[in-house]
């Protein structure tokens, strides 16, 4: 079997990119250890940002998107009793908008079908070879037999613990990261949000978010110590906790109800570099991870697919290399800004157990001064919705 780019990984980063691989005639396949329904059930994050939308747009799969997405014009942050918001529309120009990373992938996923695009799912041992000559190809395994695609290039759209970045090791590669002193446990139920914006809370307990799906599903979340377990928290005392730690008048409004899902997940921020190896590239969790406060996990994973999408559309279409020999370095310059703000963003709205008193009041007083501040508020709005690619 032959093509002309592998895609590892059918998660948004590489259905994105086969569907805009596919619209300019560049022939992709697309290959996964699991299938369509198991991708489809893990749930993750919302929030996306105008380059996100555009891209999905280019590629042909945004009406549903338009249709059940939910602008935001600004999200608050509370504090110190206090709530402020800032108001995102207003001081860039520009806004976001909720809509679950699974029901994206959804729409990718028809899109491709509909497309005629070839995916091969439940690929046991998927491996990239040759990828620093000129002839590159993948194997995998399925029903216990072997098999091979020869290709031109290879795309690592295959996560944070996939065959891609493990292809690597010892190839140059070199990794940067931070891992936090806490989790988050979240919980998504059928019930209305509490607000129609999302709420960032800052507390003496400990952090929470308030955000949503849809206008009848909600998910929330609170900081948690690593030691926590999810079978620990039952869903009365999930919601005990949250309403400890927003506001009176949010916490009085809050309708509870049954979790559908309910998980805690480690932060870490995480960056491997570079994220070109010959023939194979790293895309979105494959070559970075960011703590989820900044919203900017699934967005980054776009900005990725742009870059890589622009080098190849450039090399089949002009038969130039400058793109994807320059892939690597515009992608990590969008990335590390990414990493910054997210990892600037959870130091300031989280309790951290070694801070202490003087800790405390530092962040406070950070928070008092983003709250006074329009060119403050003005930085944190333009990193939030997104910086240009």
């Amino acid at each position: 079997m032959r093509t002309q780019v592998v895609i590892i990984g059918s998660g948004p980063s590489g259905l994105m990119l086969g569907a805009l691989l596919s619209k300019s005639g560049i022939d992709n396949i697309i290959i996964d250890r699991v299938d369509r329904d198991y991708i489809l059930g893990r749930i993750r994050a919302g929030v996306l940002e105008v380059g996100a939308i555009g891209l999905m747009d280019r590629i042909g799969a945004g009406e549903r998107m338009h249709r059940e997405g939910l602008l935001h014009d600004g999200f608050s942050l509370s504090f110190s009793g206090r709530r402020h918001r800032i108001a995102l529309k207003e001081l860039t120009g520009t806004s976001v908008m909720v809509y679950g990373q699974t029901e994206l992938t959804r729409d990718l996923m028809d899109h491709r079908e509909q497309s005629g695009a070839k995916t091969i799912y439940n690929a046991g041992n998927v491996t990239p070879h040759e990828f620093d000559g000129e002839k590159p190809y993948v194997t995998y395994e399925r029903d216990g037999v072997t098999h091979r695609i020869d290709c031109d290039f290879i795309a690592g759209c295959d996560g944070y613990h996939g065959p891609s970045r493990s292809a690597v090791q010892g190839k140059g590669l070199q990794t940067y990261e931070k891992v936090y002193p806490f989790g988050w446990l979240g919980v998504l139920a059928d019930v209305p949000p509490v607000h129609h914006e999302l709420i960032y809370a800052n507390h003496a307990r400990g952090f929470a978010l308030c955000s949503q799906r849809s206008p009848t599903r909600s998910r929330y979340y609170v900081q948690v110590p690593l030691t926590d377990k999810v079978e620990e928290w039952s869903d009365d005392a999930f919601w005990d906790e949250i309403r400890r730690r927003v506001p009176e008048d949010v916490a009085q409004s809050m309708v509870t109800g049954p979790s559908i899902e309910k998980s805690i997940a480690p932060l870490r921020s995480f960056v491997a570099e570079p994220l070109r190896f010959g023939r194979l590239f790293l895309v979105g969790d494959a070559g970075h991870i960011v703590p989820p406060t900044g919203a900017k996990g699934l967005n980054l994973a776009a900005s990725d697919v742009h870059y890589l999408f622009a080098g190849l559309e450039e090399f089949y279409g002009e038969k130039s290399k400058a793109g994807i020999d320059a892939y690597s370095a515009r992608a990590l310059r969008r990335i590390w800004k990414a990493e910054r703000f997210s990892w600037s963003m959870t130091m300031l709205m989280h309790r951290f157990p070694d801070d202490g008193e003087f800790g405390q009041k530092v962040q406070e007083a950070e928070l008092d001064y983003l709250a006074s501040s329009v060119p403050a508020q003005t930085a944190m709005a333009e990193n939030y919705v997104g910086l240009p690619y």
